[in-house]
This record gives C-alpha cells, sequence and structure tokens, in this order.
C-alpha cells in the first residue's frame, strides 16, 4: 500500500519516541501488504476500528491512536492524525475538515 506521508510519523515519534517502534512496524506491515478491503485489514489488524471515513489503530500497547483514511481500491494510505490517547478522546480530531 502506499502511505502518504511517512514524515506525519516521524514527526510524532520525534515527540512521543516511545511510539517510535510501534509506528514503524505499523508502517513496515501496511507498505509491504495489498489489503483490499477493510475486512482484510483487520486480519492483520484486529483492534483496527471504523469511526465515519476513517480507520483507528491502536498503537503502542492502546497508548496512541493513528487516524488514517484509506482507498483499498486504489491502494493508497492518508495518515490524517497521530495522537495520544488524551488527545483521541478530546475527539477535537472529528470536527476537522476532510479532504
Amino acid at each position: 500500500m502506499h502511505i502518504i506521508t511517512r514524515r506525519t510519523l516521524m514527526k510524532f515519534w520525534e515527540k512521543h519516541p516511545d511510539s517510535r517502534t510501534a509506528l514503524q512496524r505499523w508502517y513496515k506491515i501496511v507498505y509491504h501488504s495489498d489489503f483490499s478491503s477493510f475486512s482484510e485489514l483487520r486480519k492483520a489488524f484486529p483492534s483496527a476500528d471504523k469511526v465515519d471515513h476513517f480507520v483507528i489503530f491502536n498503537i503502542g500497547g492502546n497508548k496512541y491512536r493513528l487516524i488514517v483514511s484509506i482507498h483499498f481500491n486504489r491502494g493508497k494510505v492518508y495518515i490524517r492524525h497521530v495522537l495520544t490517547h488524551a488527545e483521541y478522546d478530546k475527539g477535537d480530531w472529528k470536527n476537522e475538515s476532510h479532504n
């Protein structure tokens, strides 16, 4: 899958170094996969959830949340947010305009 953009992950793990290993592992799995549907993605990431048109991943033992938009038909993953669990729970990310 084509992931847009890894830079977002890198910026996050610079602020939260303990997230680096888990984010790199997520990136490697997704990059080397070709998921054709959400149900197929759930085989690799059983805790992934859908919220509106986003897919939410628990990262680092549920300490962080990775929010992406996935276009399975085009093989593209757009990273929208990487948040701490506390930031995610506030819900502000839901109110932002979506591209």
